[in-house]
């Protein structure tokens, strides 16, 4: 546990190296990084934070944005005393990267993606044949939310089970760990935690349908996006305006897989990490 921004929070270590950050998705927690860290300890010092609102972290008193992880982020940056770190990230953690990344684009070395929302997705998010995708987005900023998914052991696994297989392309991927995940957003407050997300994401993402999004400089950190081929939340097909964000991008499909390229085929995942950051020098 680590105490900064006001805040404790909970940070799983592992590894001897240059460090990396791994930035975890909804519904996740630090411990879907796990098959990811274990192929990388002998070549990086891997630190996974819960973020803000997840997992054994504290909670906000509200709506929680990619910003105010940035914030956290740097602070917990400062208290391990690390000066330049890699940042992997995926889902929520690719969204507060991009922030992060201009909030201290000179504590950071690299940034690798795995799917994400980002500013180019535009209007497609809200097009029809997206919304049958994207209604939990609402669901999850009202009130009775946690109230349905909590009522019962049986409601939350049906609610997050139903997501871990749904966006997966790899079925069994969170087969054996299904239970883990359930017993982490049954916890006191990760249920809400995890939904303040989507409160303080709310005008941002209304602002990419809208096309109404701040036009903010390109991000110049070498960025590495490998985006899931299977993905029915977020297609590959909205990779296309990703250079409008960053500078330096290197772009390619992660095939065979679904939403979570990192539980699905970490083996790969591990070897995509690990060719970035070599290419880039931090290895």
């Amino acid at each position: 546990m680590i105490e900064a921004n006001g805040a404790r929070f909970h940070v799983a270590e592992i590894g001897e190296g240059q460090p990396l950050l791994l930035l975890h998705g909804w519904p996740e927690f630090w411990f879907t990084w796990e098959p990811v860290m274990t192929r990388l300890a002998d070549r990086f010092r891997l630190i996974a934070p819960d973020l803000r609102g997840f997992g054994d972290s504290d909670k906000p008193a509200g709506p929680f944005a990619p910003q105010d992880h940035a914030a956290d982020l740097l602070a917990l940056l400062n208290k391990l005393a690390i000066e330049k770190i890699g940042v992997v990230g995926h889902d929520v953690g690719g969204a507060a990267m991009m922030p992060f990344a201009r909030l201290a684009p000179e504590r950071i070395a690299g940034l690798f993606f795995f799917n994400f929302i980002y500013p180019g997705l535009g209007a497609r998010m809200g097009a029809p044949n997206s919304l049958k995708e994207i209604w939990y987005q609402s669901f999850n900023q009202m009130p009775m939310a946690p109230v349905l998914v909590g009522a019962s052991r049986e409601t939350c696994k049906a609610y997050f089970g139903y997501f871990l297989r749904h966006w997966t392309w790899r079925k069994e991927a969170f087969d054996d760990v299904l239970d883990i995940f359930v017993d982490n957003f049954l916890k006191p407050g990760n249920l809400e935690g995890g939904f303040a997300h989507y409160k303080g994401t709310h005008e941002g993402r209304i602002a990419i349908m809208k096309g109404e999004s701040p036009k903010l400089p390109q991000i110049e950190t070498p960025a590495c996006v490998r985006w899931a081929e299977h993905d029915p939340v977020l297609p590959y097909a909205w990779t296309d305006r990703l250079s409008e964000t960053f500078a330096h991008l290197d772009l390619a499909k992660f095939p065979d897989v679904g939403h979570f390229p990192h539980r699905e085929d970490p083996d790969r995942a591990a070897e995509e990490i690990t060719g970035f950051f070599r290419r880039i020098g931090w290895i």
